[in-house]
């Protein structure tokens, strides 16, 4: 007689532990990802915001060659721009300080599109020109 009692030949599926411990570590590396990876999303959304704060660095000291004054109006009769709103739309863009002859300060505002406005460490993003000098902000960090 060949045969054991209580010996079985195992089948060769996963058994129900298995599967468990791999839905479990697929979970645990998920909670660890997921939030990691809107951290990173968020970080480079901000150069839609750094763009547009540089580009009206731009248009300002252009405004700034044929007049005595920076401007404080984006649009018609400052600097023309229609739109307060960056390209990819993930921030709104405001003259925060009166422009002077030597100063003016700039400010690019999150939007709630794509959940950009949970981006409170660099909310807002600032850019100031004062006589010359650019100090940006609200960090070097968030540059």
């Amino acid at each position: 007689m060949g045969g054991h009692w209580g010996m079985r030949k195992r089948s060769g599926g996963f058994t129900l532990i298995e599967l468990m411990i791999v839905v479990i570590v697929v979970g645990v590396l998920a909670g660890l990802g997921i939030p990691a990876y809107k951290d990173y999303v968020r970080k480079a959304r901000r150069s839609d915001g750094k763009e547009l704060l540089l580009r009206l660095q731009v248009e300002e000291e252009k405004f700034r060659t044929n007049n005595p004054t920076y401007t404080s109006t984006l649009g018609v009769g400052g600097l023309g721009i229609t739109s307060n709103l960056s390209l990819e739309g993930y921030y709104t863009v405001a003259i925060t300080a009166g422009a002077t002859a030597t100063a003016f300060t700039l400010s690019a505002t999150p939007t709630t599109k794509g959940n950009q406005n949970s981006d409170t460490a660099c909310s807002p993003l600032t850019l100031a020109v004062n006589n010359g000098v650019v100090t940006k902000g609200p960090s070097a960090s968030c540059w």
